[in-house]
């Protein structure tokens, strides 16, 4: 059984892997499409920006929101200033963390499914007068599902277990901002938080492989479905 304070971690960390995941799907999915179909001189440059925290230490992605986000960067005071919202050392900071961190899987997930679908397709919608609007809603959507619900429980799988940028950028204030992971990390700079780190770990074990399983399952169902 969980303790009162594990629990409490428990329930912060799936209400920070969501909403990192909600912000992230319509960013993930206008970042994937101009990736994929749209020429500008930047692409690359975007293209590697987005990855950047697949290659750099958390601590650096945790350092450099705090540069731009805390209450003295520049985004950050325009955000206290404008609207009194504080990021640093909040459970929004913690959201905020893990949807970057998590974003560059999403992108990836995303951007493979968009480049799978065949071009012809949208060439014979626009042949028959459609929009880009609406080749995009009716056709190039939907056949980018099975990518973007793959890449979202991936990156919810993968925002259970983020602690460098979190613990950088929101800390770990129990109740507060003190996820699954970082809730390990002070179980085990306890004397006696051995059985609780075990407890800890496993669970993060099985909501991590569980939510890879899911991701692999539902997008194979949804494929087809599509007839893909």
């Amino acid at each position: 059984m969980l303790s009162d304070a594990e629990s409490e971690a428990l329930v912060l960390s799936l209400r920070v892997a969501t909403e990192s995941v909600l912000f992230n799907v319509p960013l993930a999915v206008l970042i994937s499409w101009l990736l994929v179909r749209a020429r500008f001189a930047g692409r690359s440059l975007l293209d590697a920006f987005v990855h950047l925290p697949l290659v750099l230490p958390p601590v650096v992605v945790g350092y450099l929101l705090l540069l731009l986000f805390g209450v003295h960067g520049p985004v950050g005071a325009w955000l206290y200033a404008t609207f009194g919202v504080r990021l640093a050392f909040t459970s929004g900071g913690a959201a905020l963390a893990t949807a970057v961190m998590s974003l560059p899987l999403m992108v990836r997930a995303i951007r493979l499914s968009l480049e799978s679908i065949p071009a012809g397709l949208e060439d014979a919608a626009r042949t028959l007068g459609a929009g880009s609007l609406d080749r995009f809603a009716t056709i190039t959507l939907p056949l980018m599902a099975p990518g973007i619900l793959a890449g979202a429980v991936t990156a919810f799988a993968a925002g259970l277990g983020e602690f460098g940028a979190v613990i950088t950028f929101a800390g770990n204030v129990p109740g507060e901002t003190q996820t699954l992971p970082l809730a390990l990390y002070a179980a085990l700079q306890s004397p006696s938080g051995e059985f609780a780190a075990a407890r800890l770990a496993s669970l993060s074990f099985a909501l991590g492989f569980g939510g890879l399983a899911l991701a692999e399952l539902l997008a194979r169902r949804l494929r087809r479905r599509l007839g893909q």
